[in-house]
This record gives structure tokens, sequence and C-alpha cells, in this order.
């Protein structure tokens, strides 16, 4: 029996706990991305018809890498999300230790587009772009404003912690980098106040983790590192000029900061520009030594594929983007 046999027979087992009245399933295939964590699209055959779904699952023996939050905390987590009327899929079911999938849940499968590439170019979605910066900026403001009280057991994380832990983890894994050291001066010299209020952060919103349709956004994925912590820090991370790919607006290459944070307070939230900026140069550190980090992965043999080698090449974008970051508004 093949591992995909295995699965599916499985998922067949529990199918009905998952879609009430469903007695079968079909299509079941693999969706590329994630190292650790799998994620899988299949529909759940019922009387009606087909049922879309998509389960994310850790294998059985796996490690949770060390900035995600786990998907035991996840799958509560989308549903005080969904409950809260943010645009997230809505869990069908988690797994259960006896179910023999590992740790995971099931979730809606939402139909729309999330290739940014395809996002930014087809024409089809020109009036998806003119409006989705706006939307974003009041996605984030609606997810910010969820109580924490009704919320999983999450990290804090304050400016000064992620400044602390990027230090840590490019002095383990990175090479000399003058930019990246004024960088973190910058950073050292720039650090906010604490947050008047932690709120929860999805910790990669941008182009990439959104879903679209022809009229704007439909979800938004991957809550996989969500913490709690400055509510700007979504915003400051949206900007990164990485997510643009090659396009010259600053939110995600489809939208305006002006768009997002109209969209922000449109939806109840206060922005800081002052506190945006310092959370985008920070974010485009931490990518930066992200990219070192795929770098060194390929290079040691860990994981040695060409995504690894191109991204790990990027970090001296990153530089360059540091550099113009650091000295607009300068004296």
């Amino acid at each position: 029996m093949t591992s995909n046999e295995f699965l599916a027979s499985r998922l067949r087992a529990i199918i009905g706990r998952l879609v009430p009245g469903a007695g079968d399933l079909a299509e079941l295939r693999a969706l590329p991305g994630g190292a650790s964590q799998e994620t899988w699209a299949f529909d759940a055959v019922t009387p009606g018809g087909r049922v879309p779904l998509i389960l994310r699952r850790a294998p059985p023996g796996s490690v949770k890498p060390a900035e995600a939050v786990g998907l035991e905390i996840e799958a509560p987590l989308l549903e005080q999300l969904f409950l809260a009327g943010a645009p997230v899929p809505r869990v069908a079911g988690v797994l259960r230790p006896q179910d023999g999938i590992g740790e995971g849940y099931v979730m809606e499968r939402i139909q729309g587009e999330a290739n940014s590439r395809r996002i930014l170019r087809e024409p089809r979605y020109a009036n998806a772009r003119s409006r989705l910066a706006w939307q974003c900026g009041e996605a984030l403001a609606r997810v910010h404003r969820i109580r924490r009280e009704e919320l999983p057991s999450l990290p804090l994380v304050h400016a000064h912690d992620a400044v602390a832990y990027y230090r840590e983890r490019h002095d383990l894994v990175g090479t000399p980098r003058p930019v990246f050291e004024l960088a973190f001066q910058w950073l050292r010299n720039h650090l906010p106040d604490r947050a008047t209020s932690t709120v929860l952060v999805h910790g990669d919103f941008r182009n990439g983790n959104i879903m679209i349709d022809e009229h704007g956004l439909r979800a938004v994925l991957d809550w996989e590192i969500a913490h709690l912590g400055d509510p700007m820090e979504d915003l400051g991370w949206m900007c990164v000029n990485s997510w643009r790919y090659g396009r010259e607006l600053p939110v995600g290459g489809f939208g305006t900061r002006e768009q997002l944070f109209a969209g922000y307070e449109a939806g109840g939230g206060q922005v800081d520009p002052a506190r945006v900026r310092f959370w985008e140069v920070m974010g485009t550190l931490k990518w930066g030594v992200i990219c070192e980090s795929m770098a060194v992965s390929y290079q040691s043999g860990d994981v040695r594929t060409v995504e690894r080698a191109a991204v790990g090449r990027r970090a001296s974008e990153a530089e360059i983007d540091l550099l113009c970051l650091m000295q607009q508004g300068e004296a």
C-alpha cells in the first residue's frame, strides 16, 4: 500500500465525522510547499455532491518548526477567527490520535487564486487589485479586534524580542554583512515603546498568503506563526519589498500604503506610521536572515533543493532594500 493509499483509507474511515452524510472521498492529492507540515486536497463525496476540503497535518515523527504554534493551536484559532467574521476557511474537524493520520485538522477548500504572480499579472484580477490593499487593511483590523480571552494560548512577541531572536539567528547561520549590522543598530535605536495593546498578529500576512477571486480578498491563509504582539507588525510586513514581486506599489505590488491604512482604519484600527516603518525595516532584515538560513540549509546538504539555493541568494536583495529604507526620513 502506498502512502497515498494509506492516507486515503484512514481519511475514508473518518469522512462521515468530517462531513455528515459523506461516505467516500475522491481526488486526494498532495499540494506543494511545507517542509514539516503537509497539505492535502481532496473531496468528500456525499449524496448531494462533492465537498472540497484541505487536510493540514504533521505526520507522525515530524518536528514542529521553532516559530510555529503547532497544528493543535491552529485549528481552534481558525475556529475563533471564523466565528469573528474574519476571512478564513471553516474547520471541518480535528484529527484524533486513534485516527492514525498524525496531528492536524481538515478545513474547507476555498476556491480562488493564491499565486502572487498571477494575482499581479492576469487581466482578470485587475478589478480585484484596485481594491485589494484596502480589503487587506480591513481584514487585519478585524483580526486585531478579536479579544485575547477568546484565543488559544499564543506566544507573546514584543519588538525587542523579535530583534533579539533574529540577531541570534543571524549570528548562528549568517555571514558577515555590514548592512545587516547597520540594520540591527538602526532597529535598536528606533525600538518603539511596548504596544499599548497586544493583539492577535498573523505574523506572515503578505502577498502569497492571501487568496483572491475577481472581486478581491477571499481568505487569509497560513496561520502557523500567529502570536500576540504589536498590530503594526502585520502592516509593516505587508509592505516589505520582497512581496511586491518586482512591482512598484508598496503593498504586495498591488496597492498603496494609503489604501492599506484607510482599510485598517475603516475596520476600526488605528495606524501608527512610525511603528509601521519600524516593522517594515524589521521585516526586511528578518527576510534577509531567513534567506541566509535557506542558503546554509542548501550548502550543508540538509535540504538540497533548487528553491533553497534560489531563496538563499536573495539575502543580497534584502541588503539593498534595507539601505533604501533606513535612509528614508533620516537627516
